[in-house]
Order: C-alpha cells, then structure tokens, then sequence
C-alpha cells in the first residue's frame, strides 16, 4: 500500500489479490466512516448507520430492552449501549463477537430454532426495540441475494411482532426497493408508522435500505403498556 499526492492510500495488485478485492481495499481504506469509526472507538463503519437512523426516527434513548440481531462485530451494540446505557440487550450472530460490557451475546444461527427463547430468557422481558443489520452472505446473482436477505428480515420481523412491547420498534436492513409487499403489509398490520431511509453513512453505490416500523400495536394477549 501506499498513499497518493492528494492523500488517498493506493493498494497494489499483490499475487492472489483480485481487482475487485484491491477496488474494495482502497475503498475501505479511504472511507471516511472507517476513520472516524477509529478515533471514536466504534468497532465498525455501520455504528454511524444507526446513530443517523436514530438521528432522524429517534428510537434508541429511553429503550429498556433491545435484541440485536446480526450483532457482530458490535458496532450497533455498542450505540445503544453509549445511548441507552440502562437497557439490557441481548445479540446474536453466526461469527464471533468480541465481549461487551452490558451485552449478552450469542454466537449461533438466528434462524435457528432454539434461538427465539435463547434471547427472550435471556433479556428476561419484553423488548421494545429490536434491530436487525443481518444479511444474507451474497452469491452474486442480485435475484437471489435480495430473496435470501428479505428471508432473513422477514424472520427478523415475525420475531419482532411475537416479542416486542406494545409501542415498541423494528429497524431491519432491507435492499433497494425497499420491504416486500407481503412483509410491508405484515407490518402495516402490526404498526402504526412504516417508513424506509436510506442513512448518509451507507455507502452511495450500495444497495442497502433500512426499514423503521414504530407503534407496535401489540398482541391479543396484551394489554397497556405499564409506562
């Protein structure tokens, strides 16, 4: 690697490195999210994707509760952790994540079927957040990367409704276009507000969305939220 007059750091094609792999190092490497993630002490880019949600929807200060699905690295854990410093939260994710002081972690296949009552035993309450940056690991046929990552929201979804605190949140990462029309309608029906946004921090050529579904209309068997 090496950096350029005007400061950008250049990588050179090293043998088994792929153009694409050096586009995308040079990309990282010049990213100004990634830099300011460093002097910060956030442990990834995305931490920014949901203080700028969160700058606009203002859903994260004051929860009590909050599952974070697709935890690691711990960026979005670490968010909430820094603005909702009393709230327990409980993450999951099919990689490693590094521990978190205030987190319980999990490092298992959502879509497990054990995982549901792994994290509500663990929280040990109703959540009134849930946040999901999961993703479907690409393939790179665009068709069925995006059927693959709305599986995973639509699974994050369905565990938001059966768990959440009536008046509570969903964010979930979507692809462009936005939610599905069988899922937009799911949360139509179970929310009083839908709204997709795109935050500065997601890169421009990315394809990535986020959904913020807010008023949780509750369950049969629930009744008024205590608070």
């Amino acid at each position: 690697m090496r950096g350029s007059g005007a400061g950008k750091v250049r990588v050179k094609t090293a043998k088994g490195r792929t153009a694409q792999s050096v586009r995308w190092l040079e990309r990282h490497l010049n990213d100004p999210y990634v830099h300011k993630a460093k002097q910060e002490g956030w442990r990834s880019r995305a931490a920014f994707k949901l203080i700028e949600l969160d700058e606009k929807f203002h859903f994260v200060k004051g929860s009590r509760a909050v599952v974070d699905l697709g935890v690691a690295p711990g960026g979005w854990a670490q968010v909430v952790r820094k603005m909702a410093p009393k709230a327990a939260v409980v993450g999951i994710d099919l990689l490693p994540t590094d521990p978190i002081a205030g987190v319980t972690l999990f490092e298992m296949d959502f879509m497990d079927d054990k995982a549901p009552d792994l994290l509500r035993a663990a929280l040990g309450q109703e959540p009134d957040l849930v946040i999901s940056d999961m993703a479907a690991n690409t393939v790179g046929h665009a068709a069925t990367d995006h059927l693959r990552t709305m599986g995973l929201v639509e699974a994050a979804a369905l565990f938001a409704i059966e768990n959440l605190r009536k008046g509570g949140t969903f964010v979930a990462k979507v692809f462009a276009g936005g939610t599905d029309g069988d899922l937009l309608v799911m949360l139509k029906k179970n929310f009083t507000t839908i709204k997709h946004a795109k935050p500065p921090a997601s890169r421009k050529g990315s394809v990535e969305w986020y959904v913020v579904a807010q008023g949780f209309k509750g369950r049969p068997d629930q009744g008024a939220d205590p608070t």
